[in-house]
């Protein structure tokens, strides 16, 4: 049998750090957005008996570091399901190491695909569980749309959804460490809190201008990344409702209520980033293509 999912990309629309937790793990408020970038994460079942994984990008693991992988062995653990073999191919076209979950998403849509393949007919709460324990991200990749995402980004609550928008994506070329980005918070902290509840009250009432303009992620006041201010002040220039960094960085991106002002920023920023992508919101984190 094969199963071929879509495994969306996200962004944060607010990323505090409420404080470190003594097994080392990190308290979090956010409110993320599943958007319409997607990878393509095919799992076949074979006879080998084991687990592989081939992708169309070179600087991917293709072992049991990637989140995939982690991924098929954490759900045949949880289901104590037999392995007789699969095969997880994955074709990306989420950035890499950008802050926008694309490691996550291809382990959320292996999750998803095995739970079809194997018809153990689990729960999105179940599959959340199985998601959890591979990565932080995992779970909202799983459920995806727009959620309030606290804990270490396991407790997932529903917000009202974005109005219907343009999402410009920019990432430089640079890679952000998310260990590193947690570590150097760790170390220095932050000099100013977002207002979470500002931020909860414009999501209940839908207001893109109140929303955009309580956007905040708080790694962006200690982790440097290159040409952010001009990213920034083109897509300022260009009409954006708001800006901001997703996730750890280093992708900054900007919500446009007029198209043609996206497109218009996406030709500048070629001066500026690597990846320029251009999509909506979406209201769902996986999606099984019949």
């Amino acid at each position: 049998m094969e199963v071929k999912v879509k495994a969306y990309a996200k962004i944060n629309l607010m990323l505090d750090i409420v404080n470190r937790r003594n097994d080392g793990y990190h308290d979090l408020f956010m409110i993320m957005q599943s958007v319409g970038i997607y990878d393509t994460v095919t799992v076949t079942e074979n006879k080998s008996k084991a687990i592989s994984i081939s992708c169309n990008i070179d600087d991917i693991p293709l072992n049991n570091k990637n989140i995939a992988w982690k991924a098929a062995e954490a759900f045949f653990v949880a289901t104590k399901r037999k392995n007789k073999g699969i095969n997880i191919d994955i074709v990306k076209r989420i950035p890499h190491a950008a802050g926008l979950a694309g490691g996550s998403a291809d382990g959320a849509a292996v999750i998803v695909a095995l739970n079809k393949i194997y018809n153990t007919e689990l729960t999105e709460a179940e599959l959340c569980r199985i998601g959890v324990k591979i990565g932080a991200d995992v779970p909202f990749c799983i459920t995806g749309g727009t959620l309030l995402a606290q804990g270490i980004g396991d407790v997932l609550s529903k917000v009202k959804p974005l109005r219907k928008c343009y999402i410009l994506l920019a990432k430089p070329d640079f890679d952000v460490n998310t260990a590193f980005a947690y570590k150097q918070f760790d170390l220095f902290g932050k000099t100013h809190t977002p207002d979470k509840l500002g931020m909860l009250c414009a999501m209940q009432s839908r207001d893109l201008g109140e929303i955009c303009s309580k956007m905040e992620n708080v790694f962006e006041q200690f982790i440097e990344v290159p040409n952010r201010i001009n990213i920034k002040e083109v897509i300022k220039n260009n009409n954006a409702k708001g800006f901001c960094m997703s996730g750890s960085g280093p992708t900054v991106f900007g919500i446009f209520e007029n198209k043609e002002d996206a497109v218009k920023a996406s030709e500048e920023l070629k001066a500026y980033a690597k990846d320029i992508l251009l999509c909506t919101p979406v209201n769902k984190g996986c999606k099984i293509v019949e």
